[in-house]
Order: structure tokens, then sequence, then C-alpha cells
């Protein structure tokens, strides 16, 4: 889908959306929004969040709900964007809203399930994601084997200390300073002790300096996995060869190419899937496959719809 621009000038744009989109639907689709950069500022319905444009260059986005089909961006930055810079943060916010992709078949299948009409009614479905897929990646690393304030307090930490500084304004006039999600590049600057004992890494250290070195020296380019061609269970492998990323992370980043084969279980979904379907009484995850395979390759997404139902009651769920 070619993205529509309706104005631009120097603080403020819109990028148009497709049929079936709901902002606050895709803000809260999971956890990705509590994450830095990104910042829900509940009181105005605005998602903020640093972009580092392809040139090197900050901008902090306001990102907002417009009326008329379209996401609202204000934006502020040290200086004038050039009009390429200014279409690539249109390409990387189009990105993070998943704008291009075509969830028309996951809704024809949801009107006709009794159960998941309600996504259709409230367009759900489409799931957050960063502007890179090596910010993905990385979060993701940081979801495993932790409690979810954990995983907070890495990705803020990995921010704050190793990504780029920016000071902003909000509309009260205050000065706040934000942080960009760091590079790879920055973080192969430091050793495996600060990721373990500054950013709070523990044993996921040496596996994301691995990863920042690979990257750094060519061997891996995890930015082509989103248009990757490759059938989804060789993807998949590839992906299992970088050290912390195992079936759960794999799986939970195939949904954010776009990729709904797997499942990608974890304590916390196999618990609600347990709540939810079998008062509590627990099942082997070969069950709960089960219990999705008639979805076919959108078992993935009617899973995590599933067990975030609940969500949907709120308009801020967490």
């Amino acid at each position: 889908m070619i993205m529509k621009v309706k104005s631009l000038n120097t603080g403020e744009f819109y990028i148009s959306t497709p049929k079936y989109f709901d902002f606050w639907r895709t803000v809260y689709s999971h956890g990705w929004c509590a994450l830095k950069p990104f910042v829900v500022d509940k009181e105005k319905s605005v998602l903020e969040r640093l972009f580092t444009t392809r040139s090197g260059e900050l901008v902090y986005c306001f990102l907002s709900n417009a009326n008329e089909g379209s996401i609202k961006v204000e934006f502020q930055t040290g200086y004038e964007l050039h009009q390429y810079e200014k279409f690539d943060l249109i390409d990387q916010i189009a990105k993070v809203f998943r704008l291009d992709e075509d969830l028309t078949e996951f809704y024809n299948e949801a009107k006709r399930d009794l159960r998941f009409k309600w996504v259709y009614k409230l367009k759900a479905g489409r799931l957050l994601r960063c502007p890179t897929v090596f910010e993905d990646v990385v979060k993701m690393i940081c979801t495993t084997n932790c409690s979810w304030a954990l995983t907070e307090i890495m990705v803020n930490n990995l921010t704050t200390k190793l990504g780029k500084e920016f000071t902003y304004i909000t509309a009260d006039g205050k000065k706040l300073i934000a942080y960009s999600f760091p590079t790879f590049e920055a973080i192969c600057n430091v050793d495996e002790k600060y990721l373990r004992e500054e950013i709070k890494m523990g044993y996921r250290a040496p596996y994301l300096l691995e990863l920042v070195q690979k990257i750094n020296s060519g061997e891996v380019n995890v930015e082509v996995w989103r248009g990757d061609t490759s059938p989804t269970d060789i993807l998949y492998k590839k992906m299992l060869e970088i050290k912390g990323v195992g079936p759960y992370a794999a799986q939970n980043l195939l949904k954010l190419f776009g990729r709904y084969d797997y499942l990608g279980i974890d304590s916390w979904s196999r618990a609600k899937f347990f709540e939810i379907h079998k008062n509590g009484r627990k099942v082997f995850d070969k069950t709960i496959e089960k219990f999705y395979e008639k979805y076919g390759e959108w078992r993935g997404l009617f899973f995590w719809m599933d067990v975030t139902k609940y969500w949907y009651e709120h308009q801020f769920p967490f």
C-alpha cells in the first residue's frame, strides 16, 4: 500500500491508514508500547517516540489518532528536516503500525467464527512493532525467562545508558529528555560485564554482545527477515541460529513479520489459555496447538487475540 501524505510541513503531517485499522487497538496490541523509546501519554491519548532517521538525525514524534482515517504526526527536531528524511520518517511510522499489512483474509476468517467476531468489529489484530528488526529482536530477547518488570528495566537501561539524548518541549512548555534505542554499534562499544552489571542483562549479556558483533562484521543481517520470502519454517530455523533466540522468541518475532504459523506460547499465555478454556486445568502445549490448528496460517494471531481479549474492554489495559 502506498502511503499518502495529506499535508506536510516542518512540524505536522498526516499518514493515511487502511480500512481495517484502529490506532489504540494497535498501540495496545502487546507490551511494546510500554517499552522505551515508546511512551504512552494516556491523558492526551498520544503515543510518543524518539525516531532516528537513516541520516542519523533525531526526531521526536507525537502520534495520535486523526478523525479522517489517518495518523496525526507532530514532530520536533533540532534542525529542518530534508524532504527525503520526512519520507523516511513516514516509512518508519508505517512500519511501526504495520500499515502495509493486508489483514483482509484474517478478518474474513474472524467474521465466520462466533468466538472471534469481536476482532473484526474492533479492528483488532494489527501488532505494534519497532522501526527496525534489530530493536524487535533485542526487546524479544529481553522478555525471555524473566518477569515483565525486569524486561522494562533492561530496555530502559539500554535506552538511557546507550541511546542518544534529545531534549524536547511538551505542550505546556516543559523541557524533557528522551533517548533513542541504541544502535548495534553503540552496544559493540561495551563489554559483557557492563551489560550484566549496568544493563542488568544477566545470562543474555554474551548473547546480545555476540549478536551485535556479528551484525557489525556483516556476518548477520536481521533487517532482511521482514522481507524474507523463504517458507516460514526455513526462516524460523534461520532465526534459531541466533544465540538467545529460542522457539518462544523466534515464534513471536515471526508474528511481527506477518507470519502467524506458530503460537509463540510462554508461561503467561499458557496460563491464560488454561483459564479461558480449561477452567484452570493444565494441558500440554500440543493440546493448545491442536485447539488453534483449524485457523491455519492465522493460528498464531487468533491465539494471541484469544488470550488478550480482556484487554479490549479497556482503552488502556496496562
